[in-house]
This record gives structure tokens, sequence and C-alpha cells, in this order.
């Protein structure tokens, strides 16, 4: 982990092509599913290749307040947690989810099953605009105690469990689809088989990831999870034979690595990924979208390859990010590169997630002299001929200060000077502490002769 980092950093560019291997991370959204379910099995589970980050310290640290051992090895990648069968040992607690929305999905549903105790759980004030809504009312509707003690359907919030008793129920998992997650991933520990129905359209890429977790974990099955109706999840004790548990490494962080090729030249070994099928992260799907623009990417036993063609300037693209929204970022800050205009739909859900996301992309585009055209569900952005030397600001968001480094990597005036620098770079602590460190070391790496 970075021990600091600068209030602004300047982005060194790269003066030659890339070359050699990046290691990211694993997925926070399969580590911290991991940790919830660990918790919920009977005895330890060590999570292998673990993300050690902001999000996933949240998750640890309110497993600890909820009782569990929860020990966390960061050099190594593993996160062991002791699981208490479906208990949760405390039954007072109070949680701080800061900025995290899966941990803050996550452990409402997980207090709302608990079969005694009262828990209350707050976050950062921009936490307490995200939606909760949704999953109380489902929760509420199988007979949890849940009250909003400032607005409802937010946080804070304060929960007196007494056990979920099953049934069927209707989500509105328009805003976030952790919350169709949450609630399928508890469904297992109330006394009667539970049926959710979601309502309107829900992200179904990280619903099947949850389905296919809980199945790694010994309950239910993928089934029907892409198919868009009702879910019903029986009753049922999770347990993982062996007690450990691998996370791929993330699809969304490796994004950013898998577009500098196209911004530099040159190549990438992206270690350990796996390709669309195998992986059970939707995101992996962005690099069918850098494969439009003329990215070649090869599948190995190592990792997938990324290599940029000789062709020039990669086209304009036009795409539904709703399935895999996280990586949008990465394509609109790059698309000044690109020769012609870029259109990214899908993605109005964004605005209600760490900050309004869509607003704020085609802000700092804007301000970096380019054309953007932006409704409430897409950002069209038509390039500029020139780019101009500005401090982005991240707006405290992880994915704007990593999307907009890997632009800042481009030669802009071809002399390796710094033309873009980033404000609040640290937030990248939030799922990649080691961002900056690692793109430091790909462009030492470049240099070598």
């Amino acid at each position: 982990m970075r021990a600091s980092l600068p209030d602004i950093l300047a982005v060194r560019p790269f003066v030659r092509p890339a070359r050699g291997s990046a290691a990211v991370p694993g997925s926070k959204s399969i580590t911290n599913r991991g940790m919830l379910l660990a918790a919920l099995c009977d005895g330890p589970v060590t999570l292998e290749g673990a993300l050690l980050s902001e999000d996933t310290e949240i998750m640890a640290e309110a497993l600890r307040r909820l009782g569990f051992n929860v020990d966390e090895d960061e050099e190594g990648c593993r996160i062991r947690v002791e699981g208490q069968g479906g208990s949760i040992p405390a039954t007072d607690a109070d949680l701080f989810v800061g900025l995290a929305g899966t941990a803050a999905r996550f452990l409402t549903a997980l207090c709302a099953s608990a079969r005694r105790g009262t828990f209350r759980i707050d976050g950062v004030p921009q936490m307490r605009r995200r939606p909760m809504k949704g999953l109380v009312d489902a929760l509420r509707a199988l007979g949890a105690d849940i009250r909003c003690l400032k607005e409802e359907g937010f946080f804070p919030i304060e929960i007196r469990a007494s056990g979920l008793r099953g049934g069927t129920v209707s989500i509105d998992a328009t805003e976030s689809s952790q919350m169709l997650s949450a609630l399928l991933m508890v469904s297992p520990l109330a006394a009667e088989p539970v049926t959710a129905t979601p309502e309107g359209g829900v992200r179904r890429p990280f619903v099947r990831m949850t389905g296919l977790q809980m199945a790694q974990f010994g309950v239910g099955s993928a089934e029907r999870l892409d198919a868009g109706g009702p879910v019903t999840v029986r009753s049922g004790r999770y347990s993982l034979p062996g007690g450990t548990y691998s996370v791929e490494p993330d699809a969304t962080t490796a994004s950013y690595f898998a577009a500098l090729p196209l911004v530099v030249g040159g190549s990438l070994l992206l270690k350990g990924l796996k390709p669309e099928g195998p992986s059970i992260q939707g995101d992996i799907r962005f690099l069918e979208v850098l494969a439009g623009i003329g990215l070649s990417v090869a599948g190995g036993p190592d990792g997938i390859t990324v290599a940029a063609g000789d062709g020039g300037r990669g086209p304009g693209v036009r795409r539904d990010f709703s399935g895999f929204s996280d990586t949008f970022l990465t394509l609109a800050a790059i698309a000044p590169l690109l020769d012609g205009p870029t259109r990214i739909t899908g993605i109005a859900h964004t605005r209600r997630q760490e900050t309004d996301r869509v607003a704020g992309m085609a802000a700092e585009l804007r301000r970096l002299g380019q054309e953007v055209a932006e409704t409430e569900d897409a950002l069209e952005i038509t390039p500029a001929p020139l780019l101009r030397d500005v401090t982005v600001d991240t707006h405290g968001d992880h994915r704007f200060a990593m999307s907009f480094a890997i632009l800042g990597c481009h030669d802009l005036r071809g002399d390796g000077k710094p033309w873009l620098s980033v404000s609040n770079p640290a937030c990248s602590a939030k799922t990649f502490p080691g961002f900056f460190d690692l793109l430091d070391g790909l462009r030492a790496k470049s240099s070598e002769s």
C-alpha cells in the first residue's frame, strides 16, 4: 500500500510503448461477497487473492463489530473469516460503512437476517444520499424491523432483528443491483423460501456473479438470474469444502491497464485475468469494446494480453454500458484520443454512485477542451483537435482518478513532460491503493533499453 500521495499529482507520460505485465488486485465485488458468504459458513474460510483496500477494510471491520473473527494478510492478499453457521455473534453494534456501497447494502441485509439484536448503520454524508429504499422495503416485506432515522429510504438506519420469515417479495433494484444481490445472499437464512421479483430493470451481470458465488459456497444456483423474472432461493446452510476460495483479479481495475496500450502503444499481459465465460465478472466485457477500437486481445495460461495495433487512432465507440457501467469512465477518459465521436449509453444509474459520474465526466472533459453532449442516460464525446493542460477534479471518486491517470500517460507534446494532473489521487485507495505505484513501475519498464 502506497504510503502517501500529494494533493495534486502530475501524471508523467510514457515516452516509449508499454511492455511487460500488470498484476491487478482481486475483485472488490467478489471479495466483499466472499467475506459475507464466509461469515455465514460453518467454520473458517480463507479468501486467496483478495483485495485489501478501503472498501474491503470497511467490510472486514464491520464483521468484526458484529463479533466475527476476521484476519487480514495484506502481503499475502488473504482474508480469513471465522464463519458462524448463519448466526451473528453480537447482539448490539454500530457499523460505519463510509462510502462503500457493497458493504452498505450487504451489511443491511445481513443484520436484518439476524435472529436477534439491534444494529445501527451509517456512513459519510455522501453515503447518506445513496439509495437504499428498494432493499429496505423488500426486507421489511420479509418481516424485518428497519427504521430510517432521518430520511426514509436512506442512512442512517436502525435494525431491530428477529429473523426473516421468507415468502414472496418485489424489490426495486433499478438504482443498484447490489440491493437484489444483498437480498439473495441472506435469503437462505429465512424461515421459508424467498421468491424475489425485480421491479423495473436490473443490471444482471453483478446479480449473476452473486448467484455463482452462492453456488460456489453450496447454496442455490445461478439459474434464472439472467432471465429477468422471479428468483427463488430456498433455505440452506453455506459451506465451502476445503475452506479456501480464490478471488479473481478485478476486471474493472484491469480496464485501466487494458486501455493503456491504446494510449501509449505497446502491449501488456494482464496477469491472471480470465476471458468472458470462465470469469464470473461482467466487466470483463469491456475488452470487447477495446477490441472494437483496434486493440488485440488474446487469452493465455497466464492471463490476457492486450496489444495496440498499427492503424493509428482507433474509431469512436457507440455502446450501451448498462451491463458493465463501472468501466464507462475508462472509455470516456480516453475518448479524446479516438478518431470520431464516442456515444456511451445506459449510465443514468451512475449519477447516484460515489458522485454523479455522468455530470462529473462531462465537466472534466469540457475542461480538457472536448465537446460533450450530456443527457440523463448518455454522454456523447466529440474529440477536439487540442487537449488543454488541466488539473482534473476527481470528485473524490477513485474511478475518476484512475481513468484520467491513464489519459495523462499519453505523451501529448512528444517531450515527456506532464500536461495533466489529478487532484486527490489518494482516493484511488478505495479499490486499489497501489494503482499509482503499478503505473510508475510500468512507465519505468517501458523506458528500459
